[in-house]
């Protein structure tokens, strides 16, 4: 079982179903898959609202410890990103990060390091050495 899902399961247990740090993740999360609704039927699936409203509700799963359906969104995010932006895109970057940042909380360390590595070499090609950015995503590397 997934380390976030123990949490909550003791969270629950502990604290009870009612008690506020309890509901604000389920109530987070339906709230997220409200809006991701309402994004896909108003502005439609491509687009960029639409994209936000699908990683938002990845990072209510991932805390929730459906971390396999969360790394399954954000990768589509991504593909999305990257057919839509370009590969070499700011937001693309940014969920490239996102994607390794959820593939070292799995534990895959070295998928992780080799996607923070190709998105540091184009953060500092594209953004500069002293961009935010491209700052963040060396400390990942450390």
């Amino acid at each position: 079982m997934a380390m976030d899902k123990k949490v909550l399961e003791v969270r629950k247990r502990v604290l009870g179903e009612e008690h506020p740090d309890t509901l604000r993740l389920d109530e987070a999360t339906e709230l997220n898959e409200r809006a991701l609704e309402a994004c896909r039927r108003v502005l439609g699936a491509e687009h960029e609202d639409t994209r936000n409203s699908i990683r938002n509700l990845a990072v209510c799963y991932w805390r929730q410890g459906k971390k396999e359906e969360a790394l399954e969104m954000q990768e589509k995010v991504l593909e999305a990103r990257k057919r839509i932006l370009g590969e070499e895109h700011p937001d693309t970057l940014g969920s490239m990060r996102d994607l390794a940042i959820d593939y070292r909380g799995r534990g895959s360390n070295e998928e992780a390091d080799d996607l923070f590595k190709k998105v540091l070499e184009v953060q500092k090609r594209v953004l500069g050495d002293q961009h935010p950015d491209t700052l963040l995503s060396m400390q990942h590397l450390k």
